[in-house]
């Protein structure tokens, strides 16, 4: 079958690999109608990868067709319409049982949390996609949820959404989200739907804080950003901040824009191993602080059922559609934010 490779920094290869197969009785296969870029691929084009081998197809956001099924898999069967999650459950372990499956018990390394980080678990920018333990890692989606959407759901919006209810969001506060790529606008509506008053956003891209604009977000706009918040809220700085980033600088902002006893959660990946956390600070500032990995399976229903009733719209993140066999374009073009993009979805079949 084609897929993408990933072969170093910038080194974004479309080509053949082989096919996946049914290699226990709990797994299955699926045929993908589309797959995500996400700002985490994105790390591992610019040379940060998460494991050090090359040659391996990366991605781990896709909506498919399920085309065969292990012996042992009771809940799909070939024909069915499923989203893939991102986080990889083992079905085993107690913290997998309950959803958490980026807390899983059993994984030794993240490459067994996640697709498309290594070659243990060849990822979703490809023609078809292995899955295993299938009855745990697969998610029917319903008819009236748009391929588009459904790769949404798959990782940026569960995301988001984690790191809003790790924020602890309540109606009527004010939030801040830093980073308004396809993660911080599913924040920003995130926080909206649970109750929001406001949100302001903050992000290089003029492009982007134009768009986030349109879905009811307050651009902080000018240099200095953390005075623009003060300003914004008369100098009493955000209830919360959602961070979407991973930067150093931009989890540095949080920590300093919130207000008195806010809250800071941050969903940006860090791969800084010595972060230089500024704890006098958040001692002076009762500052509550979380970060971590979101298991995607614990968030997904109700995030499925605000899709449905349209409270969130996850397909507008989407910006651009491209071929998989552009692949390499399409990562030059993301990596380089240029032309308005926000989200790119492939197509396995162009």
């Amino acid at each position: 079958m084609k897929a993408l490779t990933y072969h170093g920094r910038h080194d974004i290869r479309y080509g053949d690999v082989p096919d996946p197969a049914v290699t226990g009785p709990a797994d299955a296969v699926v045929r993908v109608t589309a797959a995500g870029i996400c700002g985490s691929d994105l790390h591992i084009y610019e040379g940060n990868a998460f494991s050090p081998e090359l040659g391996y197809t990366p991605g781990h956001e896709c909506v498919g067709v399920v085309v065969d099924t292990g012996s042992q898999v009771t809940r799909f069967k070939p024909g069915d319409r499923v989203l893939v999650p991102a986080s990889v459950g083992c079905a085993q372990c107690r913290q997998c049982a309950a959803g958490f499956t980026a807390r899983c018990e059993r994984a030794t390394s993240s490459t067994e949390l996640c697709y498309g980080v290594g070659p243990k678990l060849p990822g979703s920018q490809a023609q078809a996609l292995a899955v295993p333990q299938a009855d745990v890692n697969l998610v029917h989606v319903p008819e009236d949820i748009s391929d588009e959407a459904a790769v949404v759901l798959t990782d940026n919006a569960p995301t988001a959404w984690y790191g809003c209810r790790r924020a602890r969001i309540q109606p009527g506060e004010t939030v801040l989200v830093v980073g308004l790529g396809p993660v911080g606008l599913m924040a920003a509506q995130s926080a909206f739907a649970m109750g929001a008053a406001r949100v302001l956003g903050v992000d290089l891209v003029e492009e982007r804080r134009a768009f986030a604009a349109g879905l009811g977000v307050e651009p902080v706009e000018g240099d200095d950003v953390r005075s623009a918040v003060r300003d914004m809220t008369a100098g009493r700085g955000p209830d919360a901040v959602v961070e979407a980033v991973g930067s150093d600088a931009t989890i540095q902002l949080a920590c300093k824009a919130v207000r008195q006893a806010g809250r800071v959660s941050v969903i940006g990946v860090s791969q800084n191993k010595a972060f230089p956390f500024h704890m006098y600070l958040a001692q002076v500032k009762e500052l509550e602080f979380a970060i971590g990995l979101c298991s995607v399976h614990y968030e997904l229903p109700p995030l499925i059922a605000l899709t449905r009733a349209g409270r969130i719209k996850p397909e507008v993140v989407v910006s651009h559609r491209f071929a998989l066999s552009d692949g390499p374009a399409a990562y030059e073009l993301f990596a380089g934010r240029s032309d308005g993009v926000r989200k790119i979805v492939l197509d396995p079949t162009g």
